[in-house]
């Protein structure tokens, strides 16, 4: 009997040393989770409903809140638990760029001869230099050519010759997958490099695809601008008023093939998708020279087109500056254009420590956000996009960022880049168009989104019902995509935005 309680009393010994260690569930850890009596009229508590969303399961969320005018932290949930950004890296390369170029800074794209004008004639090669303007259009080498005839040049003894050394020859970030390197989002970065219209996604062509006249025939693909650089491999069918539309678009890695195929209706509109071109400068060279001969610019029989450095000894003939960085940053965080965040990374580096990589311009993002608070130690920076998924940075981190900034002398044209909810304007709202369309929160969340596989994060600043500006961060990794959970963050806006 004596034995009996014995065994009784080991086990239940036991049994409370399992208890101890057994693990407690990430959300339900009370230190993961601070709040003060500022976060009033139980909006903490709203959060942690909604951060019970089945969505969230086997997920990490990180959400930090701040009061604006102190820096408070007012709220926080796994705050310093480092996370992948997504598009949220851009907060820190726009305010790098602000801080090291200023927002008054421009890009070039010079035109330049080693030769000599004699007749209508230019004895010589024309240089084509790039120094990474991601504005650079068709539009802008048409006034190339008009300046060039208005300088009596009708045609080129010479050699054109596209210079692109302002950056180095590495056209992708080292993490970017395959499959992406065809996509607008993950273009080639160059120095010259050459956009189809205003949005200015760099290295990039437009593929219209248009229904035939009639059913059953093959459809109608065009290129803007038209390049002979690129080849279309057109299978797109048009099919009945009634039929699927279906459209595949690829270009074959390695290659400027764009394979097209699908099937169109008889009755659709045209539609339109961005492509991605394999090496831009050369690109941007074919539209160049189709645009002096479509100008009335001749070459001469042995005239060769390639890349190359323009020399010292050279005359500038004509060139063009880009628009303000500051009007660029609209673009930029409101469209969340990648290729606009990897120039500004190459820029930064050219520009403060004379080389145009990745390794450098990180380097100066790096530097520029410690010295406005954030922890070295905590932060991973990969590129300048987000694309990568082994950027890492707490949501502590990016809120205080937030904070930092707002002394700054350019801060209302950083907060000026940042989509608005619910503001129907393309560039405006931007990312944020369609989201929290509703009151209280439309037109009071100033925000980054941020999209990558198993990742959504929105950071910004907010205005409560009551008039109180707050910063907050919210970083979701590593859900699943059957789940998508924006609608979750956007109902932490609203328990945000609606405390009073």
């Amino acid at each position: 009997m004596q034995t009996n309680q014995s065994l009784r009393y080991l086990c239940l010994v036991f049994l409370l040393g399992l208890l101890i260690f057994l693990p407690v569930p990430i959300h339900e850890k009370a230190e993961s989770i601070t709040t003060t009596e500022s976060l009033r009229f139980g909006t903490a508590t709203k959060i942690e409903s909604i951060l019970k969303d089945e969505r969230l399961r086997g997920a990490v969320t990180g959400i930090s809140i701040r009061k604006a005018d102190t820096g408070e932290v007012l709220y926080s949930s796994l705050a310093d638990v480092r996370l992948h950004p997504a598009s949220n890296m851009k907060l820190l390369t726009a305010v790098a760029a602000l801080e090291q170029l200023g927002p008054e800074y421009q890009f070039s794209t010079e035109v330049l001869t080693d030769g000599q004008k004699r007749g209508k004639t230019l004895h010589g090669n024309l240089y084509l230099r790039g120094k990474g303007d991601p504005t650079l259009m068709k539009s802008d080498f048409e006034r190339f050519a008009k300046e060039l005839k208005a300088q009596g040049i009708n045609k080129i003894h010479g050699n054109l010759i596209g210079d692109d050394n302002w950056y180095d020859d590495v056209r992708l970030s080292e993490d970017l997958n395959w499959s992406d390197e065809f996509t607008y989002y993950g273009a080639q970065v160059s120095a010259l490099t050459l956009s189809p219209n205003a949005d200015y996604d760099t290295g990039t062509v437009i593929v219209n695809v248009s229904p035939a006249t009639k059913e059953g025939k093959t459809a109608v693909v065009e290129i803007t601008p038209s390049t002979d650089y690129v080849q279309v491999l057109n299978k797109m069918k048009t099919v009945g008023k009634d039929g699927v539309k279906k459209i595949s678009i690829e270009r074959e890695h390695g290659t400027n093939q764009i394979v097209v195929k699908g099937t169109i209706p008889l009755t659709s509109k045209r539609s339109k998708s961005w492509v991605a071109v394999w090496e831009p400068t050369e690109y941007a060279l074919d539209v160049f020279k189709r645009t002096l001969v479509e100008n009335g610019i001749k070459f001469s029989r042995t005239s060769k087109v390639k890349t190359g450095k323009t020399p010292e000894s050279t005359s500038l003939l004509t060139s063009k500056k880009s628009i303000p960085l500051k009007e660029l940053l609209i673009p930029f965080m409101k469209l969340s254009n990648n290729g606009h965040g990897e120039t500004l990374t190459k820029e930064m580096g050219r520009v403060i420590y004379g080389e145009g990589t990745w390794e450098k311009g990180l380097q100066v993002i790096r530097e520029t956000v410690m010295s406005l608070g954030l922890d070295e130690d905590t932060i991973v920076l990969r590129d300048g996009s987000g694309m990568s998924h082994k950027n890492l940075i707490p949501a502590n981190e990016l809120t205080k960022l937030l904070y930092s900034v707002q002394s700054k002398s350019w801060f209302k044209n950083f907060e000026n880049s940042l989509p608005v909810s619910g503001d129907p304007e393309r560039l405006i709202g931007g990312t944020l168009r369609s989201r929290m369309t509703e009151t209280p929160v439309k037109g009071n969340v100033k925000a980054k989104t941020g999209t990558l596989t198993g990742v959504s994060t929105l950071s910004g600043y907010a205005k409560t019902k009551a008039g109180e500006e707050l910063i907050f961060s919210i970083m979701i990794n590593n859900y699943l995509e059957s789940s998508p959970v924006k609608s979750i963050e956007d109902s932490i806006m609203k328990a945000i935005v609606g405390s009073e």
